[in-house]
């Protein structure tokens, strides 16, 4: 790294009118201690108020509805959520003085179901998992019966949402490009798809060779994978979005469940960052990849949840004693 290739951003901001406007303006910061000697930088969405990444389309969804007279006060918002989309709703939720319904599974967090709960959103808990053994059809189904019985019901739908993706390209999609001056490869989760396509279409404004590297959880279908177990919320879906668009993701890689806790663990010893599941699966398909790719290559790869949320499952020893090996 040579000091005029990283972009000083201005760090003094004015006094904030909410807490909607801390959303963003998240830290990029240079991983130098787990890979030294390589130009590898982490944007840690993780800094977020609602602790995710998931606070920007919660936000962009709810104050572009509001102001286009789609959402009103006798809103009743419904979304299927693993966890921290149901935060950032709950949060923004309460800020506007909507009513909202998350629509969860046993797979979310204790940390989380009660975060969600203390902003005072009602929680729905579906226990039936769908044809590929997880439980995103299962909520969407619950979902879709909520909207035709509670009074003023609007669907977030994250997964075919076009705000979601939007959501990132003008969000941490122009952080990182207003903060680099070059960029090889990115490295993102997915799950709806929305952050990894928005942030890269924004990057690809500026730098047009960019490789972006998807990584997905084992047993994910959303690359057309064989379904499987999986118990990290957050990353992988039991079915393909419909704002997916393959064409524009050079690489998948998938990473089990075990994998990920390494990856967070080791995130932790080696840079003091304190991160989801999801993070865990990024640092470690980068371990994986990064021997093949050039030694020069500058890479930023997404963070995009705290690790707190995961202290009675990643961070648990008895929880990671019950995954299995893929």
């Amino acid at each position: 790294m040579t000091a005029s290739s990283v972009l000083t951003p201005e760090r003094n901001r004015p006094a904030l009118n909410s807490i909607a406007d801390c959303i963003g303006h998240t830290p990029l910061v240079q991983l130098s201690r787990l890979f030294p000697g390589r130009d590898i930088y982490a944007k840690l969405e993780l800094m977020n108020p609602g602790g995710s990444m998931k606070d920007r389309p919660a936000r962009h969804i709810i104050e572009k509805g509001l102001a286009d007279g789609i959402l009103n006060q006798d809103t009743h918002l419904i979304e299927s959520t693993s966890g921290n989309l149901g935060i950032a709703l709950a949060m923004v939720s309460r800020l506007y003085g909507l009513r909202f319904t998350a629509v969860v599974d046993p797979k979310i967090t204790k940390t989380n179901l009660n975060i969600i709960r203390q902003y005072g959103a009602n929680v729905d808990m579906v226990s039936v998992p769908d044809a590929a053994g997880g439980y995103l059809q299962t909520r969407i189904n619950r979902v879709q019966e909520l909207i035709q019985t509670v009074p003023g019901a609007y669907w977030i739908n994250q997964y075919a949402n076009e705000l979601n993706w939007q959501a990132h390209y003008h969000g941490a999609g122009t952080e990182i490009a207003d903060s680099l001056d070059q960029l090889d490869y990115l490295f993102a989760p997915v799950s709806t798809t929305g952050s990894i396509l928005g942030i890269s279409r924004r990057l690809r404004e500026k730098f047009p060779l960019l490789q972006v590297i998807a990584v997905d959880a084992v047993g994910s279908v959303i690359f057309g994978a064989k379904p499987g177990p999986r118990e990290l919320p957050g990353i992988g879906a039991s079915r393909v979005p419909e704002i997916f668009s393959p064409a524009e993701l050079q690489q998948v890689v998938h990473v089990d469940d075990l994998a990920s806790v390494a990856g967070c663990n080791t995130l932790l010893e080696q840079e003091g960052i304190f991160a989801g599941g999801s993070s865990g699966s990024v640092i470690a398909a980068l371990q994986q990849l990064l021997p093949e790719l050039p030694e020069s290559a500058r890479i930023a790869v997404i963070l995009p949840d705290r690790g707190d949320r995961y202290l009675d499952t990643v961070y648990d020893a008895d929880w990671v004693k019950t995954l299995r090996r893929s």
